[in-house]
Formats: structure tokens, sequence, C-alpha cells
């Protein structure tokens, strides 16, 4: 039975609607910002940071006595994706849409506040409203905000819904969790020319065709595998649509992806390999978009959501590969943090995540408050008054 009441679950779904219906993309999350952290006072939180890492919230719920720290996380930020949906709550911003969950996955947090309103029986908890996800610079800005020692947790988690999954059940999975990515981008200089004498300039087109081929052979292995590698090349730009110019200027966008960080690196090298064979005579530069590092879940923290989800009796999926998207929650376990990063079935026919009719569903809500509340008491206990 969930610790929420049916009329906090209905208020819970109603906030989520509204915040659905008002999507902020990353970096300009002002306004969800304000209202997360109205909400939060409300709900008496004893200590609240604002423009964490750009706009981020952060609140404390201190228990009765010291104890270890424990943080749970979840996205302020929607996606630059126009929604097609009938539902009354779309997206009254047009070319903008929560079409990640994070709508969902704010009032879920939401909703552990509500049962802190007991308090832990030690330590303290931190719920954590990130920006910025959807580009992976969110939670390394949250990192390098000079307040984050003041809140720097022994425990972490997350949770992410998952479309294809029966709704409810909840992913496990120790060790790597969510795959590495980053974006390549590729700038390639020469010399324009007329298209009558391309002779006179150099053209980077060439050396454009070589690199669509090869790098997308970088490609290694499945995913579960330890040298798993996937290179995708996502856009590709020659010149002007003319045809009176030779062209002398080029670009490609590549997304690489891997399971582990050093296969990263090894992956970004090979690459840049590619990059410096198939160029010369031309300019060429390389920048770095999207970073993502991997997610790799602690296993002490992957043992306590198993233990707490058994006990509520949920259905537990323990997953055998991780999951190919990327998440920039990695970047507090590699703080040294014991995180752990979960998985709620969102449905076996639900859409996916990005597409453009894709919206979180509400019963997740109730279902993810009882799984953090048990993770709160497992950890700090519950207080006796």
């Amino acid at each position: 039975m969930t610790h929420l009441t049916q009329d906090q679950i209905s208020e819970l779904i109603s906030l989520r609607h509204d915040l659905h219906r008002h999507p902020e993309i990353s970096g300009q999350e002002i306004e969800t910002a304000r209202r997360i952290a109205e909400h939060l006072t409300r709900l008496g939180a004893d200590r609240l940071w604002q423009g964490l890492g750009g706009h981020g919230v952060a609140a404390e719920f201190r228990g009765t006595t010291d104890g270890p720290t424990l943080l749970f996380r979840c996205e302020l930020d929607g996606l630059p994706i126009h929604e097609v949906s009938e539902v009354s709550y779309r997206s009254a911003i047009d070319g903008n849409g929560h079409l990640c969950g994070h709508d969902g996955h704010m009032v879920s947090l939401l909703g552990v506040a509500l049962g802190l309103r007991t308090r832990p029986a030690r330590g303290r908890v931190i719920l954590l409203f990130q920006p910025a996800e959807e580009t992976g610079v969110g939670a390394q800005a949250i990192l390098d905000d000079p307040r984050w020692p003041e809140i720097r947790p022994d425990f972490a988690f997350a949770y992410h819904n998952v479309p294809g999954r029966p709704l409810g059940e909840i992913g496990l999975r120790p060790g790597p969790a969510n795959c590495a990515s980053r974006g390549m981008q590729i700038l390639l200089e020469g010399k324009s020319s007329h298209a009558a004498a391309p002779e006179d300039g150099t053209s980077p087109g060439p050396a454009m065709a070589e690199l669509m081929q090869v790098l997308p052979e970088l490609s290694t292995g499945k995913i579960g595998d330890i040298a798993f590698a996937l290179s995708t090349l996502t856009h590709a730009k020659l010149g002007k649509p003319t045809f009176g110019i030779a062209p002398g200027r080029g670009e490609i966008r590549v997304t690489l992806r891997s399971m582990t960080d050093d296969r990263m690196d090894a992956l970004v090298a090979a690459a840049k390999s590619l990059v410096v064979q198939q160029t010369a005579g031309l300019s060429a530069q390389i920048f770095w978009h999207d970073i993502f590092p991997s997610v790799t879940n602690d296993t002490d923290a992957t043992e306590i959501a198993r233990r707490v989800a058994g006990h509520l009796e949920f259905e537990l999926y323990e997953m055998p590969t991780p999951m190919r998207w990327s998440e920039d929650f990695g970047r507090f376990g590699n703080q040294g943090t014991k995180s752990a990063m979960l998985y709620v079935g969102a449905g076996q026919n639900h859409p996916q995540l990005h597409n453009p009719d894709y919206d979180f569903p509400d019963a997740l809500i109730p279902i993810v408050g009882d799984l953090f509340a048990g993770i709160i008491a497992d950890i700090l206990g519950k207080a006796t008054t």
C-alpha cells in the first residue's frame, strides 16, 4: 500500500500534467526550477539550494541524529521535439516537449518529499532536481558548483522510466548500466573554386566520402560485450546547395558509444586517427559535444534497491545488458558516491523515449515514491515519532 493518499496522488498527477504543458529545454529551466522550489518550501524542506549548476534545485530533509547522506536525483529539462498528442495537457510550447518523462521524474521526487514530512531516524535526504541532463552538461555543472561540498552524498539513486518493459517492473543491474557516448563534430576546410575548374580548389568531398565509410566501421561487438562500440553517422554537409561552386568546406557528425569509459577513450583515439589519415591537404578540426560518461552502478547500492523492491513485492528484472542510451547520472558515482540508476517499466506497448507521442505513465508516481521511501527507511531508519 502506497505511503501517499489518493488525494496526494491526484495532486501530483495534476502537477505533472501542468509541467508537461510547459516544458523548458536544457539550460532554460527557469520557471520549472522556480515552481519546484516553491513546492519544496511548502513541503517543509530544512534547507534549499537554488541556481545549482545553472537552474538546479536541491532540498535537504534532516533526520533526528547524524548519519549518512542519501541523494535522489531527477531532471528538470524537456526536449526540442514537437509533441504529437491528443492529451489535454500536451505541450503549449511549439517545438518543445517533455518526451522523455522528466516531468514524471520530478513529480516522483515531490512524492518522496511528501513522505519526508516524517523525517528519517538519522542522516539526511537530499532531493536534487538537475538541469541540462539531455545535453550531458548538467551533472558536471552541479559537481562544479562551489556549494556541492555542502551536499555531497554517501549514496545516490535515480531512476528512468523504460518503455517496452512491464508497467512498474523494477530493472536492476550492478556494474555497467548505461553506455558512455559523445558527439564528434568534424569540420573540414579546403579551398572553393569554380565548378568549371575544380582542379583549382581543394574539395573536402573525397575525404568526407571516405570518412563516412570508415567511421561507422569502428563499430564492434554487441551490447554487453566489454569491447562493444558503436559509431553512428548522424549528419553530413558539403558546401552550399549550388551548381557553380566546387565546395571548400564540409562537416560530418558522428555519435560514438561504448559500454565503458576506457573503451570510449580507445574509440575516440581511433576516430581521431582516421580523421588525420583521410584529411591530408585539408584543415581539419574536431569538436566534442554531449559528452556522457558511462553509468556504473555500485553493487551495495543496487543490492539495497533490490532488497527494498523485493520487500515491496515489486516485479524485479535482472537486466542482462546495459542500456544503450546515455545518462549523465554516472558522474555522481565517479565522485566516490555509492550510486545506482534504477529502471522502471513504462509499459510493454508504450511509445518510446523521445518519440513525438511519448507521455509519462502517471501510474509510476506512487510506485517510485514507495521504492525511494523504502530505500530511505532501509539506510536511515524510520523516526520513532
